[in-house]
């Protein structure tokens, strides 16, 4: 299986899953292609909620703001997973999660890949990274050591998301992505409210009830829950997050209790 994940929309991708389908007659699967665009930060969190539940896979990963400059091209082993993508630290959450998930050993290897001048300086999915994932399908993955592209770097660009502060009586973090619905997700760990839903904190200076589910309040009321991804998120019951807290991904959020 080759799963494709890429901030392009349409028609991208097609172009991308034709070179594929001209070297391999992998399955094919789509990740989302609507990732923020050119954003590396929110299409890795994505990526961490998404492709651990696959199984044994390559992963090709297109945000690739740098295109075209002098960035390498990347392949991350995982255990039976291999992700393929830019040098910009986009594959390295989601190659930690995997390796979480499957408790990998070793956790994560990483090899530069080489290629041929591209026929486009502007896509690279298409013309290195659609090409590569074929290859490292066609070989397997744990032949990827043994490919004459490939080799083993420790010099590569590792994505980390911020760290949050969590104290006896609150906690800081800020916004990492804001989801299609609205949500505000931070990187807050959701376990801080595991005794307080049904109850309120004080979130940014102003008391906010926190709820398991967002039915639980009425339609527009603001609340703080903890999304499927594990963390804090502010939302509002068929509303939108962001607009109703005033937030967007960077800024900072308080939590007092």
């Amino acid at each position: 299986m080759i799963t494709l994940a890429s901030d392009f929309g349409s028609p991208y991708p097609a172009a991308m899953r034709g070179v594929i389908c001209r070297r391999t007659d992998a399955r094919i699967e789509d990740i989302a292609h609507d990732l923020p665009r050119q954003d590396v930060r929110a299409a890795a969190f994505w990526l961490t909620q998404t492709l651990p539940y696959f199984p044994p896979a390559v992963h090709c990963v297109v945000v690739d703001p740098g295109v075209g400059t002098e960035r390498a091209a990347l392949v991350v082993r995982v255990g039976d997973h291999a992700l393929v993508g830019p040098d910009n630290g986009v594959l390295l959450p989601a190659a930690r999660a995997l390796a979480s998930a499957a408790d990998a050993e070793p956790p994560v290897e990483a090899f530069t890949w080489a290629y041929d001048d591209p026929e486009s300086s502007t896509f690279h999915g298409r013309d290195v990274f659609a090409p590569a994932a074929a290859t490292v399908h066609g070989a397997g993955v744990d032949a990827v050591d043994g490919l004459e592209r490939a080799t083993p770097t420790d010099d590569y660009v590792d994505l980390r998301f911020p760290e949050p502060a969590v104290g006896a009586d609150g906690a800081r973090g800020e916004v990492l992505v804001v989801d299609g619905f609205g949500n505000a997700i931070t990187n807050v760990p959701g376990d801080v409210l595991a005794d307080r839903f049904g109850d309120s904190v004080t979130l940014n200076g102003e008391s906010v009830p926190v709820r398991r589910a967002y039915a639980e309040l009425d339609p527009g009321e603001r609340l703080a829950t903890v999304g499927s991804h594990g963390n804090v998120e502010l939302a509002v019951n068929r509303g939108r997050g962001d607009d109703a807290f005033g937030v967007t991904v960077g800024d900072g959020v308080e939590l007092r209790w």
